[in-house]
């Protein structure tokens, strides 16, 4: 018999001072490894590991919390833009297994050419409008 704990989820206790919205259902708070300014999650209270066992009322209190994260970082950094984001499972890139959804802002120049935005997951099919230049243009991404 093991004595090793598991890991606690770290969106199941939450330090008051990150969250920027909250219901009863769900609560926004700031990323802990922010990728821009304002990058912030929305979380349900339960624990639940992916989006799709979320409740319809968890679902909608996401949504609702998206817009009220939202208007709170259009507040404090004026982005120009959003990713919005949620990585369902581990083979989609889920690290914590707490559903969280991702809203992060976007500000002119903040990438060379973000055109395609989360499909460059896969880059050799990213630049569809590119017409079988996704691996020239990925490439051209890394430098």
């Amino acid at each position: 018999m093991s004595n090793v704990q598991p890991k606690p989820c770290p969106f199941c206790h939450i330090d008051p001072a990150q969250i920027i919205a909250e219901q009863r259902l769900a609560i926004a708070k700031t990323d802990g490894y922010p990728l821009t300014k304002g990058h912030c999650l929305v979380i349900p209270r339960r624990h639940v590991a992916s989006f799709f066992d979320c409740t319809a009322e968890e679902r909608a209190a996401m949504m609702e919390l998206l817009d009220a994260a939202k208007a709170v970082v259009d507040k404090q950094h004026a982005p120009d833009g959003y990713n919005i984001g949620l990585n369902n499972g581990a083979v989609a890139g889920q690290t914590v297994m707490h559903v969280h959804m991702h809203l992060i802002p976007r500000y002119a120049g903040d990438a060379s050419d973000p055109r395609g935005g989360v499909r460059w997951i896969f880059p050799e099919k990213a630049a569809y409008w590119a017409q079988n230049r996704g691996a020239e243009i990925a490439e051209k991404r890394k430098r």
